[in-house]
């Protein structure tokens, strides 16, 4: 769950950035768009070996 408190001097326009930002670094939307449609478990398996194949593939900075 995210919460933002306002401090002194905060405009609404600020809290709805940090909001955002939580949101964002959180992954939450990420994970409901995940989790919009059903996803079989074998097919499930096989996007998350295909991730690793292509992950292991390109070298991280």
């Amino acid at each position: 769950m995210v919460v933002v408190k306002k401090m002194p001097g905060d405009s609404d326009e600020a809290l709805i950035r940090k909001f955002s930002r939580k949101v964002i670094n959180e992954g939450i939307l990420q994970e409901a768009k995940r989790r919009e449609f059903y996803l079989k478990p074998s097919l499930a398996r096989k996007q998350k070996q295909e991730e690793q194949r292509r992950a292991k593939r390109t070298p991280s900075v």
